[in-house]
């Protein structure tokens, strides 16, 4: 098979279809994108939770005078029933699981929650006595929280103990449906492709139908007449792939890096360029493995037509 002919006659096919040509790289590069998008908030949800899962502290939250729940009877802590849970925490049934524990006073509980809610009316009608007193700790396994919970709940002055990791799963099954949104819009744009990149290669293989007819009349094998069919739409959709991943690359660079990065600061980790750099074969092999399948489809079923 002489290479240079064949790919002088995908280049030929790929003139003489431009808008369509056109279109498939649109259609891949926008739905190619979406992949990429999706790839990257996968990556990003999977270091978010090993960052902040490493983080995420179990809260044993003290009774105050005004507390009726768990073991409340609208009266404050007192100092033996605070030591108490201390010494628990302490105790070597409890000690391997901690990692280190805090201890949370009125005025600290109140300097946070000022800093939290500065520009609500809330700040101006509470009261330090009004927030509860409590112990903050981080467990060397955060899985393992549901042995604190039960070890402390029932505790004299104990209010109530809660592990924090909750709120950050409602936040995880957030980003966690935005991903699968994107991959829904992905796969629906990546079958627009394919039938897009299809419906370009029978197209052009019904404008050539002289030509192939006088091929066939020589001897040209199917494999011969075929690729060239197969290159119009690996070309086409390769440019789309290649344009989707100078977008996600961008995506990190200016967006995440940029904006993300000097909004959060350093209060999580976020994706990189390396990570990028990972994602962009990944779609490059998609779009021409794609284009290649749909390509050499469409051809196989108008040459036996």
């Amino acid at each position: 098979m002489r290479l240079g002919l064949v790919i002088g006659e995908a280049a030929q096919g790929l003139r003489r279809n431009v808008a369509m040509v056109i279109s498939v790289i649109l259609v891949t590069f926008i739905s190619l994108t979406f992949v990429g998008a999706a790839i990257l908030l996968q990556m990003q949800i999977g270091q978010m939770k090993g960052y902040w899962y490493d983080r995420a502290q179990v809260a044993v939250y003290l009774c105050t005078s005004s507390d009726t729940g768990g073991n409340c009877a609208q009266a404050e802590a007192t100092k033996d029933q605070i030591a108490a849970v201390r010494a628990q925490l302490d105790s070597t049934t409890l000690k391997p699981y901690v990692k280190h524990y805090d201890f949370e006073t009125h005025a600290e509980a109140y300097a946070n929650f000022k800093k939290q809610f500065a520009d609500s009316p809330l700040a101006s009608f509470t009261k330090p006595s009004m927030l509860n007193e409590s112990f903050r700790v981080n467990l060397v396994n955060p899985n393992q929280a549901a042995i604190l919970i039960d070890s402390l709940k029932g505790l004299p002055g104990v209010q109530d103990v809660e592990d924090q990791r909750g709120y950050l799963d409602q936040i995880f099954a957030v980003l966690n449906a935005a991903s699968y949104t994107a991959i829904g819009l992905a796969a629906l744009m990546l079958v627009a492709a394919v039938l897009l990149i299809a419906t370009t290669i029978r197209l052009s293989a019904f404008s050539r139908r002289r030509e192939i007819g006088i091929m066939r009349l020589v001897g040209a094998s199917n494999r011969f007449i075929q690729t060239p069919f197969i290159l119009e739409g690996v070309f086409a959709a390769l440019i789309g792939s290649v344009l989707a991943g100078g977008a996600i690359v961008a995506i990190v660079q200016f967006f995440v890096k940029g904006y993300l990065g000097n909004t959060l600061g350093q209060t999580t980790t976020l994706v990189g360029t390396q990570d990028a750099w990972i994602v962009v074969p990944v779609l490059v092999v998609l779009g021409a493995v794609l284009a290649s399948l749909s390509a050499g489809a469409a051809i196989s079923r108008y040459l036996k037509v």
